[in-house]
């Protein structure tokens, strides 16, 4: 068959788009500039020196592999190990790769080492083998006050903030057999003493406020995880029932994630019915629900390195109790109101200030409970944040009002993740149910 011009010309774009998609693996919608982009502004806010960020080690674990959070958000890179040095000075970036043996490769497949065309893809200057980087090191370490920029704070993981991470860490050392640096610490520490002309800083303050401010590639991902991770919830409804367990509901929701690209759940599934719902972090999920019971789920999905986080509460029987009824309206109204103060330049006071003011228009007892303004969401569930809070455009918040009575088993929290827009929010998570009596309407289509 005979190929003209304009369909060759066709043809080579299609294979080109082809190779574009499989750099970062299946699924993966970020463009190469989005990271060429991140990586400038990095470099531009850094000003001097020169930057290094580690890649996670191989876990060797059950579960997939993750990229560490600043690594991959810099690389869109998930070869373990390695290593990315950014000179701002140039602008240049630099990649170094473990050389994988023979046996490595027919195990696990290849990294950007063995793919010709991973330099240019990632925008890189240079690609070398892992096995360099020290030479390179003592290349530019005769340079005189060299100022040489690492993550000194602690890591953030996908269900854990910097500070979490750093309070778990601290947990671990009081068996005095788990005392040992972190990662981090042992990282900068070696710099010290094999390169004691560096002067070392900390790039996470630069770090955290590119990441705070999602860009248009993130947000259109972070709505789809929205629309994937409400449907999952309102899938783990339709499944709820008297005599169910509350991992039935966690499966339900787990196969809506995953048959939609995703690769799981953000942070470990919370389903807790009865005397769990009083229970904020619960998620062992082995119990069986009870009629008259109350479930409260807190889940969200990954997608593409970005999480979600939203949390309903229903009754398993299908109704609300006049009781339950009075408390979930007093959490859903304060939840209402801080979501109508979102916009730009407000603060944490000011949301507390509105929704105090909503309640008592309304003539609604918030029952103790007052505005705030949550936590951030990305990469991270609990996601980076520098200084005080204010609001801008662009930002994700997570929004969870919530009220607890255990001496009634009677846990409400209501959360839904946010986009902060120009003069507002939207709500990512708008697709699952929380009224009253959209709930209910919803849950007579159960099949019990």
């Amino acid at each position: 068959m005979k190929i003209k011009g304009k369909n060759l010309l066709f043809i080579f774009l299609l294979m080109f788009m082809l190779l574009i998609k499989i750099s970062y693996g299946a699924g993966f919608s970020y463009s190469f500039s989005e990271m060429e982009k991140r990586r400038s502004a990095l470099m531009e806010a850094a000003g001097e020196g020169w930057i290094i960020l580690f890649a996670n080690p191989d876990s060797f674990t059950s579960g997939h592999f993750r990229q560490d959070n600043d690594f991959f958000y810099f690389t869109g890179c998930e070869d373990a190990n390695a290593i990315l040095v950014m000179a701002p000075a140039t602008r240049e970036s630099f990649l170094f790769v473990p050389q994988k043996t023979d046996r490595e490769k027919m195990m696990e497949g290849g990294n950007s080492l063995d793919d010709p065309q991973a330099r240019e893809k990632l925008g890189m200057k240079a690609i070398y083998p892992l096995s360099y980087f020290e030479e390179f090191l003592a290349r530019i370490s005769a340079r005189p006050k060299m100022t040489v920029y690492l993550r000194l704070s602690p890591e953030d993981t996908i269900a854990e903030s910097r500070t979490e991470t750093a309070i778990f860490a601290a947990r671990n050392q009081r068996n005095p057999f788990n005392d040992q640096l972190t990662l981090n610490q042992y990282r900068a520490e070696k710099f010290r003493k094999l390169y004691p002309s560096f002067q070392i800083k900390d790039i996470t303050p630069f770090i955290d406020a590119l990441r705070m401010i999602k860009t248009p590639e993130e947000i259109a991902i972070m709505r789809r995880n929205g629309k994937i991770s409400a449907e999952a919830i309102r899938k783990a409804m339709l499944v709820s029932r008297p005599g169910a367990y509350e991992y039935e509901l966690e499966a339900a929701a787990l196969e809506v994630v995953i048959r939609n690209g995703g690769r799981g759940p953000a942070y470990p599934p919370i389903v807790g019915s009865g005397p769990n719902t009083c229970i904020q972090h619960y998620e062992k999920n082995s119990r069986q629900m009870q009629a008259g019971d109350l479930v409260l789920m807190d889940f969200g999905g990954e997608l593409e390195y970005l999480t979600m986080d939203i949390t309903r509460t229903w009754p398993v029987s299908g109704k609300f109790t006049e009781e339950q009824k009075k408390v979930y309206r007093a959490v859903l109204e304060v939840q209402k109101a801080c979501i109508e103060a979102f916009k730009p330049g407000v603060t944490f006071k000011d949301v507390q200030d509105y929704v105090a003011k909503k309640m008592k228009e309304k003539g609604i007892d918030p029952m103790g409970l007052k505005g705030s303004l949550g936590h951030l969401v990305g990469l991270s569930v609990h996601d980076v944040q520098t200084g005080d809070l204010v609001l801008r455009e662009g930002m994700v918040m997570a929004i969870e009002p919530a009220l607890y009575f255990p001496e009634k088993n009677l846990g409400i929290r209501i959360e839904d993740t946010v986009l902060i827009t120009r003069d507002g929010c939207e709500v990512l998570s708008a697709d699952v149910p929380k009224e009253i009596d959209e709930i209910e309407a919803l849950l007579t289509k159960r099949k019990i």
